[in-house]
């Protein structure tokens, strides 16, 4: 049954109607007595919330009637006037709980025979039951922790967690079925791609979701109508941006989000806190739109914090949770009279969403109030369910509109876009995606480039000796192995990032896996897939000198060609089986070392034994080296011997002895049993479509599960009552008066393409007075610079408070002209005085560990940052006292959680992010959003804790959106910017209205001072008309400040002439971080417990050597001494040596770090790496050398364990000399190049801040380095020989090589005979010589140790200039 206009306008006006009389029979029950009994109140209350504004409001001054877009083709396009399927959503006995699972550790001790008390299940929902009808707008409210987001996962049935057990009922019209509505989810995180820009992500996302229109301007007059009503005109020409590439505000993101879901005429939409991050003026007009889409006939969701009085006013309906209780569920106007009845009434001037917040709240700040809340949250759940039952029997049901109220309409028509649609729209997006990405395409090309250059200098001009021949083979290894490897490594980690927009579009239906698949390769084929193998093949085929026939080379491009094709869909398997890049690159990473040993040059695939000799076969590895081995050897003559080589015998190639030479020897010896080439190429063909097969299966059915954090009980509780009223340390010196003098930014974008440079202005010639004492409020709508402020999309944005807290950086294409000073006590401070007095908490909350606990996260940052003279004991009580005053009792054993995992809620995140920085002691608090996403409850809270900080003499500067009237006292400071960051007043808050009220602006008694303050400066960009009346309002504020403050008059000649020179006074504020001797426990200890509980980095980092291992053992074990075992022993060598050298830094480096400090450093992973020096250096919590001794020595048990076993293996399995000498070299040999490999992953991804470019980078000097070791080439030139002296892939070989061959010997059969009855190769001797491996080997162990110390210094002295590099850079500005 469909909604038609006509018919929805008649049930709504039906619905008033029974809505008035329900009120009106509902008072008529009121008890004698209350304040709801009398007539006047009674009927003031009943008009009230009968006449309560529906679609015209207003907002402090301005009217905000719905506004009409002066583009062409927006009418038509109009979102809210499209037909939809109705859907009416019905919960029945809803319960969710969770029980936390045992982790391997807890299974372990099971196993050893120790009893362990299973976690008991914690219930999340309780017995819900609800009903959410068409043409609503429903409001989900409670306090953080309540389970908003848990009830809206389970109505939208789209996140799976196999730890979450559900009972009860969710019917959709009717139907348990979720697919027969077409919905959609805003998540609370988004999912974009950073290198688009706002209009193009919405171009590309109506491309995906409207259908084809007939007008030319129909899709386009539809994004531009959300461009309108979602407010993000200013920023439609800006990148959504990451950490790397900032872009788009916080706000901007979210519309941009939310935007990109309204594009698929949605019937049910859910929202998860939908207005956080915005201003007020945005927050209010995205409700109104979701108000408007929700008149129209959709049902509209939302999870909701602190909703102004205006957007409450909009929610037809009102869900209110406690704990997961049901406290609330009926029409929202009616839930005040709902309290009343209770006997909590409503104070005049009062949010009633926050007077019903407030009322629902649990007070955990202390535990006493905290049981009494909790057993009134109790009461109130039960009054509810009790009403409802006696509701139920009685027969009432409140008067909804639901699908009886409405008559048939006009079927809406459902459109998924076609196979080919999707596959054009997703190739053009992902071609200009990575146009927009100029380091990860160079990365791609440059890797092609010095691949092809230095590996074919390596072999330069092949001769045709026997040396030659060696070479020769070893050439063709590294064209068909290490550059698959390589392009299989680098897709797997940019797969690993782009998959969840992929898993984000095919959960709302509007991508295809195939789809996805096609368009992707099709993208990249002619900038990458097409262009680095022929590139590669071009510059290595010449220079290394292999013959020039024209067919022979494109038979060897062919070939490469091919194999870079089947690496990237064999990537796509990895990812598709494990969407995270630790687990992914693991299994790329063990089954490529087992192709490359099935390659046919380190064994000889026939002489593979026979458990394993199958293996080959589905190895595409094996037929891409024996195709470049057959185009080589046998292929283009016409000779049966195959090529012939220069054979320095006498009577040429009728002498056995020339046998070596001819190409069907050297095919046999390497045990290629093909007698075609088009054999080994058919394969490879197939290998690519069984690949892009199963990644297509994997992708369809494998849908990624979202873990939930465990609940892990640590020993403290005793501590909590006991430490609840501990005081906090102080240093008793008041906070430093903050100045701004003439302070004003703006970013100098300079384009290549064009040649040109221009400026934009973020904020002009702001004077301000942050005083100590009293809470120094920034407010501002969105873009108005208190944050960010709106760039170009080439550089991204920059933020005022990062500007005060000396973190701006200089971009790849733009750089920041400052102006103006910042004073403290009246002079200009050093960066290590501003370091030491500013601590910021930042917007976003991705500086926390995820594997740790709300406890142990706060415990580990008081021992960090509080001052050495403080006891254990006393950092202890500090972290205690601040979990107690944030309120986060209740989730204080609960992992902190992050994107692969979930934890705590958004809020409890903020107020842990708050803590941290709290546990520094700082004597000037710089907060951005410190109450965004939270209740009003935890808000005033934290408000409140801000406002005694401000008691102890600290000087607070915040910047808020959607402030309450109470937050903000007389005395109090505001700065209140505009966009475009003109300031437009700035002093006490008691002046501010009587300033504007002298221009002429008088603010209703009824209005928030606040929210009067932020519509004033606001510009509505919903309407052109609008716009241009507002923007000259603002204007004339801004010019009306600029003469009143008269900046030249706010500071004395003194202040003036006193430059860098920090006055003694400033100097006893600075900071000193940790020592190494307090510090390195500490993070030793977190990064252990982290680490503990990372299971995919942990079995990479366990079973990565150790599987190694054992699949070495499996091809290799035993090594016999005959002939052909000659070719296994030195190819067992080389593979160690190889894979030992390259594997670390990506499975070990990239996944280890993902645990490592992440709340001091902001570091979370190895791609991160430049985040721990800059944050580091203005925090000072640490020190480099801390860092770097706590990575090590964590690495370190897993090394030495890793070697000890590989050497064991080595030694007693494979057949190696199984002396205490070869057993030490081992394992000796092994340790040093994990170490390296680690050592080249800090300095890499130190060196470069684009992760992709320093993955690329890493991997081709790693292979270099392989290539380069001895063994595949034997005729290095002079430069790369010298060079080839850095490399501990070298000396590893050298010394491998002689201690396990010297002194062996060798047997042929009479077939392998010379003309004298004598082997080819009789001793280990003869080896060495062949390979020019004949060394000093106890100078190559030696070399090898020094290797391993200088490169670890290397990363050192790396990490340590980066930092002294920001300090300078922090002066020099």
């Amino acid at each position: 049954m469909l909604i038609s206009q006509a018919s929805l306008e008649a049930a709504y006006e039906r619905k008033v109607k029974e809505r008035t009389r329900g009120i009106l029979n509902f008072l008529g029950e009121v008890s004698p007595g209350s304040p709801a009994s009398t007539g006047p109140y009674r009927m003031q209350l009943a008009e009230k919330f009968r006449n309560r504004p529906r679609g015209s409001h207003h907002l402090g001054r301005l009217q905000r009637g719905r506004t009409t877009s002066s583009m062409a083709g927006v009418k038509d396009g109009d979102l809210s006037s499209r037909l939809v399927l109705p859907a009416t959503i019905t919960v029945k006995n809803l319960s969710v709980t969770i029980k936390p699972p045992a982790n391997a550790f807890q299974a372990l001790s099971r196993l050893a025979g120790h009893k362990q008390t299973p976690g008991e299940p914690k219930t999340i929902l309780n017995n819900i039951n609800l009903e959410m009808p068409c043409g609503s707008l429903t409001a989900i409210m409670g306090a953080s922790g309540s389970g908003k987001t848990s009830l809206l996962n389970s109505l939208s049935n789209t996140f799976r967690n196999r730890q979450l057990t559900t009972s009860g009922e969710i019917l959709y019209n009717g139907n348990p079925d979720p697919w027969t509505v077409p919905s959609a989810y805003v998540m609370q995180d988004d999912v974009l791609l950073p290198d688009l820009t706002v209009a193009e992500t919405l171009q590309y996302a109506a491309r995906l979701r409207l259908p084809p229109s007939s007008d030319p301007l129909g899709q386009g007059a539809v994004v531009d109508k959300v461009i309108w009503e979602l407010g993000l005109k200013d920023c439609m020409s800006t990148r959504i941006g990451n950490n790397a590439r900032k872009g788009c505000s916080g706000g901007e993101k979210r519309r941009t989000s939310l935007g990109v879901r309204l594009l698929c005429n949605p019937s049910v939409l859910f929202l998860d806190e939908v207005t956080t991050g915005l201003d007020a003026l945005s927050a209010f007009q995205l409700v109104r739109t979701l108000k408007d889409l929700a008149a129209k006939g959709r049902t509209i969701i939302v999870t909701i914090h602190q909703p102004r009085s205006e957007i409450w006013n909009l929610f037809d309906r009102l869900v209110l949770l406690s704990e997961g209780n049901l406290i609330y569920s009926g029409l929202a106007g009616e839930s005040i009279l709902y309290s009343h009845r209770l006997g909590h009434t409503l104070p005049e001037y009062m949010n009633p969403a926050e007077f019903l917040i407030d009322l629902t709240t649990l007070d955990t700040q202390r535990p006493d109030r905290g049981s009494s809340s909790r057993r009134h949250a109790e009461s109130l759940s039960s009054a509810w369910h009790a009403a409802a039952q006696s509701e139920k029997k009685a027969g009432m049901q409140q008067a909804d509109l639901s699908l009886a109220n409405v008559q048939p309409g006009e079927h809406p028509q459902t459109f998924k876009p076609g196979f080919w649609r999707s596959v054009i729209v997703q190739t053009s997006r992902t071609t200009k995606v990575t146009l927009r990405d100029p380091l990860g395409l160079t990365a791609s090309l440059l890797e092609a480039v010095l691949l092809g250059i230095i590996a074919g200098w390596i072999f330069l001009n092949l001769d045709k000796t026997l040396s030659g021949i060696r070479s020769r083979e070893g050439a063709l290894y590294c064209a068909a192995v290490l550059q698959g490897y390589l392009v299989l490594l680098q897709e797997t980690y940019r797969l690993s990032s782009d998959v969840k927009l992929f898993d984000s579009e095919r959960m709302e239906g509007v991508v295809g896996v195939w789809s996805f698949l096609i368009s992707r390769r099709l993208s990249k084929l002619l900038l990458e897939d097409l262009v680095v193998p022929l590139i590669f093949s071009v510059i290595f085929y010449f220079v290394a000198g292999f013959e020039l026939l024209a067919a022979q080379f494109f038979c060897f491009f062919a070939v490469v060609f091919l194999c870079h094709i089947v690496s990237l869909h064999f990537a796509a398997v990895c990812v598709a089986a494990f969407r995270d890049f630790a687990r992914a690159s693991l299994i790329a990473n063990l089954s490529f070392t087992m192709q490359s040993i099935c390659s046919g040059l380190f064994i000889q695939s026939d002489r593979l034994p026979v458990y394993v000799k199958w293996i080959k076969y589905i190895a595409y590895v094996w037929y891409a080296n024996g195709a470049l081995v057959y185009n080589e050897f046998l292929a283009h003559t016409s000779d049966t011997l195959g090529q012939l080589y220069d054979c320095p015998e006498p009577g040429g190639f009728a002498n056995p002895a020339c046998k070596p030479f001819t190409g069907v020897y050297i095919v046999g010896s390497l045990g290629f049993p093909f007698r075609s080439l088009w054999t080994p190429i058919v394969a490879l063909v197939a290998f690519a479509a069984v690949f892009i097969m199963l990644s297509a299966v994997l992708f369809r059915f494998h849908i990624p599960d979202w873990s939930s954090a465990r609940v892990h009980e640590v020993e403290l509780d005793s501590l909590v009552d006991e430490h609840r009223d501990s005081p906090r340390s102080s240093t008793g010196r008041r906070a430093p008066e903050v100045r701004l003098r003439n302070y004003g930014l703006c970013v100098r974008n300079r384009s290549l393409a064009k040649m040109k440079t221009t400026e934009v202005p973020l904020f002009k010639s702001i004077n301000a007075t942050f005083m100590p004492g009293v809470l120094n409020f920034v407010l501002g709508p969105s873009g108005s610079g208190k944050t960010s402020g709106t760039l170009s999309s080439a550089s991204g944005s920059r933020s005022l408070l990062n500007m005060m807290t000396q973190r701006l950086r200089d971009g790849l294409g733009s750089t920041y002209q400052m102006e103006g000073d910042l004073l403290l006590a009246g002079a200009i401070a050093s960066p290590s005085v501003i370091r030491s007095v500013f601590s910021y908490v930042q917007q976003d909350d991705e500086n926390l560990i995820p594997m740790l606990t709300v406890r142990e996260t706060l415990q580990y940052a008081a021992s960090l940052r509080l001052p050495s003279w403080m006891s254990s004991h006393q950092k202890t009580q500090a972290a205690e006292s601040v979990l107690l005053k944030l309120g986060l009792r209740d989730c204080a054993h609960t992992l902190v959680g992050g994107m692969t995992k979930s934890g705590i809620s958004k809020g409890e995140k903020r107020r842990v992010t708050i803590g941290v920085q709290l546990l520094t002691e700082p004597h000037v608090l710089i907060l951005d959003e410190p109450t965004s996403g939270l209740d009003t409850f935890t808000a005033t809270s934290i408000i409140n804790i801000l406002r005694s900080l401000t008691m102890e003499g600290k000087t607070i500067i915040l910047t808020i959106h959607q402030p309450r009237a109470d937050h903000i006292r007389d005395d109090d400071q505001i700065l209140l910017l505009a966009r475009a960051g003109y300031p437009v007043y700035g002093g006490p808050a008691q002046a501010m209205l009587p300033h504007f009220s002298h221009l002429g602006y008088d603010c209703l008694r009824t209005t928030s001072p606040t929210d009067f303050a932020l519509d004033l400066v606001t510009v509505d960009l919903q309407s052109a008309a609008r716009e241009s009346e507002t923007s000259e309002k603002v204007q004339s504020l801004a010019v009306a400040w600029k003469a009143q403050e008269m900046p030249e008059g706010n500071f004395s000649d003194d202040d003036r002439t006193r430059h860098i020179q920090t006055p003694a006074e400033l100097r006893s504020y600075e900071r000193t971080p940790a020592s190494l001797r307090t510090a390195l426990p500490i993070l030793l200890k977190r990064s252990s417990v982290s680490f503990r509980r990372t299971p995919g980095v942990l079995d990479a980092r366990i079973f990565q050597v150790i599987g190694f291992a054992v699949i070495m053992t499996l091809f290799w074990a035993p090594l016999k001494s005959n002939y052909e075992d000659v070719q296994s022993r030195v190819g067992y060598v080389q593979q160690q040596m190889g894979k030992s050298t390259s594997d670390p830094e990506f499975e070990t480096n990239e996944q280890k770090l993902m645990h490592l400090p992440a709340q001091d450093c902001t570091l979370s992973a190895c791609s991160r790496m430049w985040q721990f020096t800059q944050p580091s250096a203005i925090d000072r919590a640490y020190s480099v050398e801390s860092f770097l001794l706590q990575y090590t020595l964590l690495e370190l048990p897993f090394e030495v364990v890793s070697s000890l076993l590989f050497a064991v293996l080595a030694t007693m399995a494979v057949g190696l000399p199984r002396t205490p000498t070869m057993l030490f070299l081992e394992a000796y040999n092994c340790f040093c190049l994990l170490s390296c490999g680690e050592s080249l992953g800090v300095i890499f991804n130190t060196f470069f801040d684009h992760s992709g470019f320093a993955v690329s980078a890493t991997s081709v000097i790693l292979s270099l380095a392989l290539m380069m070791a001895g063994v595949l080439s034997t005729d290095l030139p002079a430069f790369l020989q010298a060079f080839n002296h850095l490399s501990p892939a070298k000396w590893s070989l050298g010394n491998l090589a002689v201690y396990s061959l010297r002194g062996q010997s060798f047997t042929c059969t009479p077939a392998q005979q010379l003309a004298d009855g004598a082997c080819p190769i009789a001793t280990g001797e003869q080896v060495l010589r062949l390979y020019n491996l004949d060394v000093r080997p106890e100078l190559y162990v030696m070399a090898l140790g020094i290797c391993c110390v200088a490169y670890r210094a290397a990363a050192y002295v790396l990490l340590k200039a980066k930092t002294a590099s920001c300090t300078w850079k922090m002066i020099r500005k």
